[in-house]
């Protein structure tokens, strides 16, 4: 598995998402194997927050790393409404108890909020130095939001990007590039499957003997400093997230997805989901 400089740690360029996990206990041990089979594979690097079933996906979490916490780079993430100087220590500690760990390697603000950014970084610099956490970050944050915070210290900007929602390649990848602070990019493969059916990118797959999904992810990690974050909860899944790490596009490939996904000319304002 290929590898990223991320809170000062090496981790792999693909990860393992857990959106929507958590929200059906019928599912638990489904999405429990699944996120040990991605361990196994190298995808060694988590992703969960506070807001995911309500805690629910920190919990399937807990029982995916159980025995081998050493082994996985977790990141979780604080709600806006807790984001303050009393709320953000509370909110850790609750997810401390649900992942059943006495640390999160990375925290991130979910998205903005009422809070000044100065009171939340103050927070997040408590958690560090008490050992609660390994870095800080934030999700969701456009350049006028980069650029307010203003701090050195915060190690990665979380957004949506993928093929059809390329909007952060005008001005925020750059900005994030320019300063060496990895992008973790979510829903890398789009929502609901619409984009990968695009005639476009099913082509390139044939070429590459790959699927449409292993295509998106290669063409978000043609880069450096970007980090894939997919959801997967079948061990077929799984495995095809983990291989295709080592996908290379050639340049007929690149030119074919830009044709059929344009790259922004002109500043778009940031997408969330």
């Amino acid at each position: 598995m290929r590898i990223e400089q991320l809170a000062g740690l090496q981790v792999p360029v693909i990860g393992q998402g857990t959106w929507q996990m958590g929200e059906d206990r019928a599912r638990h041990q489904e999405e429990v194997a699944a996120l040990r089979l991605g361990i196994e594979l190298g995808m060694t690097l988590i992703d969960t927050a506070e807001m995911y079933a309500e805690g629910g996906a920190e919990h399937v979490v807990a029982d995916a790393i159980d025995g081998q916490r050493d082994k996985v780079f977790l990141v979780s993430k604080v709600y806006p409404h807790n984001a303050s100087r009393q709320g953000i220590p509370q909110a850790c500690e609750r997810s401390l108890r649900r992942l059943n760990t006495d640390y999160i390697d990375l925290y991130l603000l979910h998205w903005r909020g009422q809070y000044p950014l100065e009171e939340t970084v103050e927070a997040f610099e408590r958690l560090r130095d008490a050992g609660k956490i390994g870095r800080w970050g934030v999700s969701n944050f456009d350049v006028d939001d980069m650029q307010e915070l203003g701090d050195p210290d915060c190690a990665t900007n979380q957004v949506l990007y993928n093929l059809e929602s390329r909007g952060i390649e005008f001005d925020l990848l750059p900005w994030c590039q320019q300063r060496a602070m990895p992008v973790m990019a979510y829903c890398p493969i789009g929502q609901g499957g619409q984009m990968l059916g695009n005639t476009t990118l099913r082509q390139v797959a044939e070429r590459q003997g790959a699927t449409s999904a292993q295509v998106a992810l290669a063409w978000l990690l043609r880069q450096k400093g970007v980090i894939a974050i997919p959801k997967a909860t079948t061990p077929e899944h799984v495995r095809l997230n983990a291989q295709a790490a080592v996908l290379q596009l050639d340049a007929g490939d690149l030119e074919a997805l830009d044709q059929a996904f344009h790259a922004p000319k002109r500043k778009q304002r940031l997408a969330m989901v």
